[in-house]
């Protein structure tokens, strides 16, 4: 028969161990290790304190002296709140508030379950001891072994001659030996002494004493070496040593030694400033680079800072510098990739309300490779006011910006400069279609101060520049039902227009701080101005007009879209950039009856095959000026083959100033081989230079406990001359080397991010066509 206990005694004590979140890792295999028993469930939150200390017992049979011993015979089962013991037999001492159980003995808890030989508990301590025990974390992958497991007063875990593993059971690819571990359940992380790591049942080396992570809680301590070689680098190895400060504070060290420059140290300090605001501060240092003459010091500072101060308040901070233009093309740096060349220094300091906003902001950017300096933005005052529907439909703008610009080298000119843009449109909107009038005033003033020494002294010391614009924008949305190759579609026909009117004005006295002409792709066909900044604007008397058709399936999801668009224009427009204030910028004027002839297409050409494309041509000089193309077979996740085309004429070298055509193909894979292993690779071809420009292959095998990839690179080089290597001479054209990562999954590493940053790890990133919009 059942018999039921009711006692308010505590039995045994809780471990608190914090659940490990999901991964964000887009390919990262996981495991489900469960324990060989159902899980208890949760206790209710609402049960009372009371519930929480009550005792149940229930067996088949029992023999009890009421307040000695009480013996429980045939499927025990004794729980407290979220707690649950069961055995075969049970023998309940109350007089020493003692516990023992044994047979079939399985503890459960909300966090862990351990299953064992034995149990005794010290119910005066909330202690116990389990004999030939196995346990599992709930949460984690964590499970293994303990010839003695103890529950100690403190809620901590100590167990003896025990071992662990985030394996499945069975698989022996690696396990970690102990002759004792300490589980802390507060600070959720474990002492190992005299530990060996075992791969394949071969042991790989001992350890005296190391500490783990038992949950996704921070733990300082060493990660996983990284290795590599190349024809630059020499053997690399990286040891990166992770250091959790304090809650709001950490650091990761990196000694990388390269054996062909020297050891290259790396720190990544990161913080959160109160609840919003977060930034980090990174430092590499190389002593005496042995590959370059005269074994010159190399090093990066970079600061970056974000988040807002209240409601109302966003900051915004980023400074990075280096100590030479090949840094990046040279140094394995965690800043920034081998082909950026700008360092963009910004502070900034930002208000919003909801109908106007006000930002300060300081910029300089630093190009490496270049000779020409940019002008520095010190400061720049922008403040905007919107107010929709101010009478009648109308909407009013009003954008204002203050801009001081200052130059490093003397004998360019400084200039304060104000610009007031106040707009008035009416906007239509429909189903069928759209209409906006709008009608802006440009008003802009220069404070310039040229030097006697200055290259260009035509500019005047004060300017006045008022521009009026008019433009009218209006789209007409047609669709119909219809069939292609048996399949039901619908079609839109979109149709748009654009009317856009600037008054002229000579601008050649205005220097030249912040503008360069812009791309002439679809969308930016309908822009308003030629030139970013405002130190140009360019006069207007043009029509722009543009097409676009989708094909929409049964389900709504867009499978097809084409636009083509071309600017009329009525009158030249006499506005472009001299030579003032920056001499290497330099553009023509805008003397053509219309623009060049402006495609984009994306579409879903069969089941898993995508295309997308673009094409810019002059249809005046029967000239390609930009094409591109790609073809995309994508059956599935993780599986892709990817080939690649384009051609941009004209392009100016930044090391020779010598105009070029670039002709590049390329072809770009990703393949699962099986459920753990899969290929990536790409391989980009130069058609001018009959030469490769970058090959990349790489195999990543991965599994619940542990991951490998063992890549290849083969690229060019983006060399610049500099202080340290005045000519290219002494510089490798092109870079070659193997690269090595292996994580045991569970001893503080997260294994590599999978498929997507593979495609990533080169010169050309992997660029996914468009999606269809749904």
């Amino acid at each position: 028969m059942h018999i039921r206990y009711l006692l308010a005694l505590s039995l045994l004590p809780h471990l608190v161990l914090a659940e490990e979140p999901a991964s964000e890792l887009d390919s990262s295999t996981q495991c489900v290790v469960e324990p060989p028993v159902p899980r208890m469930p949760a206790t209710h939150a609402d049960a009372t304190a009371f519930e929480l200390q009550e005792i149940r017992i229930l067996s088949e049979r029992s023999e009890a002296q009421m307040g000695k011993k009480a013996k429980f015979i045939g499927n025990v089962s004794f729980s407290q709140g979220g707690r649950n013991i069961a055995a075969d037999e049970a023998i309940l001492d109350q007089e020493n508030e003692r516990l023992d159980a044994n047979g079939n003995l399985v503890f459960q808890d909300q966090m862990f379950t351990i299953t064992a030989d034995s149990l005794v508990a010290q119910m005066r301590n909330n202690s116990a001891i389990l004999s030939g025990a196995q346990y599992w974390l709930h949460g984690q992958q964590i499970h293994g072994d303990a010839e003695k497991l103890e529950i100690t007063p403190d809620n901590n875990l100590h167990l003896t001659k025990t071992n662990f593993t985030t394996c499945p059971p069975g698989d022996n690819s690696w396990l970690l030996e102990a002759e004792k571990i300490k589980i802390d359940s507060s600070e959720e992380w474990g002492e190992l002494w005299n530990a060996k790591l075992k791969v394949g049942d071969v042991p790989i080396f001992y350890i005296p004493y190391m500490t783990i992570p038992i949950s996704d809680k921070r733990k300082s301590g060493f990660l996983f070496p990284m290795f590599s070689t190349s024809t630059t680098n020499g053997v690399e190895v990286a040891t990166p040593y992770y250091w959790n400060i304090a809650p709001e504070y950490d650091l990761t060290f990196t000694p990388h030694y390269m054996s062909a420059r020297g050891l290259f140290l790396k720190t990544d300090f990161r913080y959160l400033a109160g609840e919003s605001q977060h930034g980090k501060l990174n430092v590499e240092y190389l002593a005496n680079d042995n590959m370059l003459e005269n074994s010159p010091d190399r090093y990066l500072y970079h600061w970056e800072h974000q988040g807002a101060i209240n409601e109302n308040w966003r900051v915004l901070a980023n400074f990075t510098d280096v100590s030479d233009n090949n840094y990046f093309n040279d140094m394995n740096s965690e800043v920034r990739a081998a082909t950026d060349n700008q360092l963009s220094r910004i502070g900034e300091v930002s208000y919003f309300e909801k109908n106007w906003d006000f930002s300060a902001r300081v910029q300089d950017i630093k190009v490496l490779g270049e000779d020409e300096t940019p002008y520095q933005v010190m400061p720049q005052l922008n403040f905007n006011y919107r107010t929709p529907s101010l009478w009648n439909g109308l909407d009013f703008d009003l954008m204002s910006e203050l801009s001081n610009f200052k130059h490093q080298e003397n004998e360019f000119t400084t200039a304060t400069r104000l610009h007031i843009e106040p707009s008035i449109s009416y906007p239509i909107h429909g189903p069928a279609g759209s209409l906006t009038s709008e009608v802006k005033l440009l008003q802009t003033y220069y404070w310039q101060d040229t030097p006697d020494t200055a290259q260009n002294k035509d500019l005047d010391n004060q300017v006045s520049r008022t521009l009026p614009q008019v433009r009218i924008h209006g789209q007409i949305n047609f669709e119909r039902f219809t069939d292609y190759f048996n399949e039901n579609y619908r079609q839109t026909l979109e149709p748009q227009f654009q009317y856009l009117y600037v008054g002229y004005e000579d601008q050649d006295n205005i220097g030249i701080y912040d503008t360069a002409l812009l791309q002439e792709d679809y969308f930016g066909l309908f822009r308003e101005r030629r030139f970013s900044g405002l130190d140009r604007i360019a006069d207007a008397n043009q029509m722009t007009l543009g097409l676009t058709t989708r094909l929409f399936d049964e389900h709504n999801v867009e499978r097809f879209q084409f636009s083509l668009g071309q600017i009329f224009y009525f009158n030249d427009s006499k506005v472009g950039i001299s030579e003032a204030g920056i001499p290497s910028q330099t553009f023509t004027q805008e003397n053509t009856s219309n623009s060049v002839l402006a495609a984009e297409l994306n579409t879903q050409l069969y089941k898993d095959w995508f295309m997308s494309g673009s094409i810019q041509y002059d249809t005046k000089q029967s000239e390609n000026k930009k094409s591109e193309v790609t073809l995309d077979f994508r059956p599935g996740a993780n599986k892709l083959l990817q080939f690649s085309y384009r051609y941009v004429p004209d392009l100016v070298n930044t090391n020779t100033n010598e105009s070029v055509n670039i002709s590049q193909a390329g072809m770009r894979g990703a393949w699962p081989v099986s459920d753990n292993l899969y290929l990536v690779g790409n391989w980009y071809y130069d058609l001018n230079e009959s030469r490769s420009v970058e090959t990349y292959a790489g195999f990543q095998y991965e599994s619940c406990c542990w991951a490998l990839r063992l890549s290849y690179h083969y690229r060019i080089k983006t060399n610049y001359e500099d202080d340290f290597n005045p000519t290219l001479d002494n510089r490798e054209l092109f870079e070659s080397g193997v690269y090595l990562n292996f994580v045991i999954k569970g001893l503080g590493g997260s294994g590599p991010l999978g498929v997507s940053d593979m495609l990533n790890d080169g010169l050309f990133n992997y660029r996914k066509p468009l999606y269809l919009k749904n």
